[in-house]
C-alpha cells in the first residue's frame, strides 16, 4: 500500500492528446467525473501514462519476478475472476495450493511420513508468511508462560540488522521487541554467536535469514542451530528459529542440496518462501511450511461455514485471487527439479560474468558472496569524488534502474550498488551493463566533486584562518563519505518530490 497525496494542487486534470478524438474535455485527477467516456479513451489515458514507468525487465533492484511462458500467462487470465477463499466453489484450486504446500514442504526436507499431509499456506507474499510465523511464535511462547504461571508481556525476536522491513512491520504491529545483531564493515549478515548471547527467557523464536537483501548472503543456520541447542540444554528453554527464505528457499535446494538450513534441523520450525522471486512467479505469492502440527496452535485457525462449507483458514487477508497459486503448480510441475536446477544455476553463472566484468574495471570492491542468492552488490573502491548515488542516477539515463543504499548499523558508513540476477537477465545484458557503466564512470571523472566547494575552502579561496582550514582538511575519510551521501540523499529526495507530480 502506498501512502496517496496531492502531487500538484494547480494541475487537477488529465489530458491526452490520441483520446481528444473521444473527448474533447479534461478529466479530474483526484475526484470522479461526473460522466462516462469511452472505453478506448479511458485505456489510451492510463496507457499514455503507464509508458513513463520503468522497464521491469531492466528493473535491476527486484528480486521479483518479470517474465513467464504465455502458456501460464494464459493460465492466469483464465482464472484471474476467481476468489482463493471461495474453497467450495473452486476445489480444484484449493487442491492445487495443497499440492504447492506439499511440494515444497519436501523440497525443504520437512519430517512427514508417508501419507502425512504437509502444514502451511499459500500467502500474498514473504511479508504476509512472516507476520503468520510470527503469529504462531507468539502464541505458542504465550501458552507456555501461562502454564508456567510466568508473564507474556514482554516478547522478543532475535534478528540480523539486515532483516527485511517486514520483520520490523510484524514487532510493531504484534507488539513484539525486535533485538537486532548489529552488523560490521565486511561482515554483512548475522553473527549466529552474538544472535544466541541475546537470547532470554521471552524470545519467542530466532529469525535466520537465507538470501540477505542486502548482499545475497546465506546466514549460517546450522551454527546457530547448534549453538542454540547448547543454550536451551543450559537454560530449560526451548527457543526456536524460524528461516525467513523469502528469497534462498527455492535456490539452496537446486545448487547447495548439501547445506543444512531447513527442516534437517531440529530447532527450524517454520519456513517462509516467496513464491514470487526464485518461485518463479509474477508478484502476489509468498509460502509459510510448519515443522508439524504442533507448531501451529490450533486457535489461531478460523473455520467458516457461510461460503459453503467448513473451511478453515489462517491467513491476515481473506479475498485474494487464485492465479499466482495456479501459476505456481504451473512451474512446479513444469520445471521439476531438473528445470529449476537449470534455471538457477543459469542465473549464477550470469552472476559471475557480471562480477568479473565488475571487476576488471577495477573501481569496485564486491560486498557480495559467490554462494548465496544469484546478485552482485558492490562498491567503489575511492568514493571521494563521486559516489554510489551518482552512479545509480547516471544509469537511469540508459534505462537501468540499479539501486543505491547505506548498510544498516553499525556498518552505515558503506554505500553499496546491487545488481540481482534474474531468470530473464541474460549474458547479453550483464555484459551491456558493464560497457553502461563504464561510460558512467567515464562521465564522473570529467566532472567536478560534488564537494569541490569544500575543497577550495580548504585551499583558503573563501578567506578563513589557517587554523580553521587545517582542522576542516582534516576530515576522516569516514566522514567524507558520510558528508556526500548526506548531500546526495538531499539531492534525490528532491528529485522523487518532483517525480510525484502526475503528468
Amino acid at each position: 500500500m502506498v501512502l496517496s497525496k496531492i502531487a500538484s494542487e494547480s494541475d487537477v486534470s488529465v489530458h491526452s492528446t490520441f483520446a481528444s478524438r473521444y473527448v474533447r474535455t479534461s478529466l479530474p485527477r483526484f475526484k470522479m467525473a461526473e460522466n462516462s467516456i469511452p472505453k478506448e479513451a479511458a485505456y489510451q489515458i492510463i496507457n499514455d501514462e503507464l509508458m513513463l514507468d520503468g522497464n521491469p525487465r531492466l528493473n535491476l533492484a527486484s528480486f521479483v519476478t518479470t517474465w513467464m511462458e504465455p502458456e501460464c500467462d494464459k493460465l492466469m487470465m483464465a482464472s484471474i475472476n476467481k476468489n482463493y477463499v471461495d474453497m467450495d466453489e473452486y476445489p480444484v484450486t484449493t487442491e492445487l495450493q495443497n499440492r504447492c504446500v506439499n511440494i515444497i514442504a519436501h523440497l525443504f526436507n520437512a519430517p512427514l511420513e508417508e501419507s502425512e499431509s504437509a502444514v502451511g499456506v499459500g500467502t500474498v507474499g514473504s511479508s504476509e508468511a512472516i507476520m503468520l510465523a510470527g503469529l504462531a511464535f507468539k502464541r505458542k511462547w504465550q501458552n507456555k508462560r501461562r502454564a508456567e504461571g510466568k508473564p507474556i508481556d514482554n516478547p522478543n525476536i532475535v534478528t540480523g540488522a539486515n532483516v527485511q522491513v517486514c520483520w520490523e512491520k510484524f514487532a510493531r504491529y504484534f507488539e513484539v521487541e525486535l533485538k537486532e545483531v548489529k552488523l560490521r564493515e565486511g561482515y554483512y549478515v548475522m553473527d549466529p554467536e552474538k544472535a544466541v548471547e541475546m537470547v532470554d527467557e521471552n524470545t519467542i523464536c530466532v529469525a535466520a535469514i537465507l538470501g540477505s537483501t542486502l548482499n545475497g548472503e546465506f546466514e549460517d543456520v546450522k551454527r546457530l542451530n547448534d549453538l542454540l541447542v547448547e543454550k536451551n540444554k543450559e537454560t530449560g528453554w526451548d527457543t526456536p528459529i524460524h528461516v525467513d527464505a523469502a528469497s534462498g528457499g527455492f535456490i539452496a535446494p537446486f545448487l547447495y542440496p548439501e547445506l543444512e538450513w531447513d527442516f534437517r534441523l531440529p530447532l527450524v520450525k517454520s519456513i517462509n518462501v516467496s513464491g514470487h522471486k526464485y518461485g518463479l512467479v509474477y508478484a502476489g505469492i509468498g509460502w509459510v511450511i510448519w515443522r508439524n502440527k504442533e507448531d501451529l496452535p490450533e486457535e489461531l485457525i478460523f473455520h467458516i461455514n457461510y461460503l459453503g462449507a467448513d473451511q478453515p483458514t489462517f491467513t491476515l487477508n481473506f479475498s485474494k485471487g487464485s492465479s499466482q497459486v495456479i501459476a505456481q503448480y504451473y512451474q512446479l510441475i513444469r520445471l521439476g527439479f531438473e528445470g529449476y536446477r537449470n534455471v538457477m544455476e543459469n542465473c549464477r553463472e550470469n552472476m559471475i560474468v557480471l562480477k568479473e566484468g565488475l571487476e576488471k574495471t577495477k573501481r569496485f570492491n564486491i560486498v557480495s558472496k559467490d554462494e548465496g542468492v544469484p546478485l552482485v552488490a558492490f562498491s567503489l573502491r575511492d568514493n571521494h569524488r563521486h559516489d554510489e548515488f551518482e552512479i545509480s542516477d547516471l544509469l537511469r539515463r540508459f534505462g537501468w534502474i540499479v539501486p543505491a543504499y547505506t548498510m544498516p548499523p553499525d556498518a552505515q558508513h558503506v554505500t553499496v550498488l546491487r545488481v540481482v540476477i534474474r531468470e530473464d537477465f541474460s549474458r547479453t545484458l550483464a555484459e551491456r551493463l558493464v560497457n553502461d557503466i563504464q561510460k558512467v564512470l567515464y562521465e564522473l571523472d570529467t566532472l567536478p566533486s560534488k564537494l569541490s566547494s569544500n575543497v577550495k575552502a580548504a585551499d583558503g579561496e573563501d578567506g578563513k584562518p589557517a587554523e580553521t582550514r587545517a582542522l576542516e582538511s582534516k576530515k576522516s575519510d569516514l566522514e567524507k563519505t558520510r558528508e556526500i551521501t548526506t548531500i546526495w540523499r538531499k539531492f534525490v529526495t528532491s528529485r522523487k518530490q518532483k517525480m510525484n507530480v502526475v503528468c
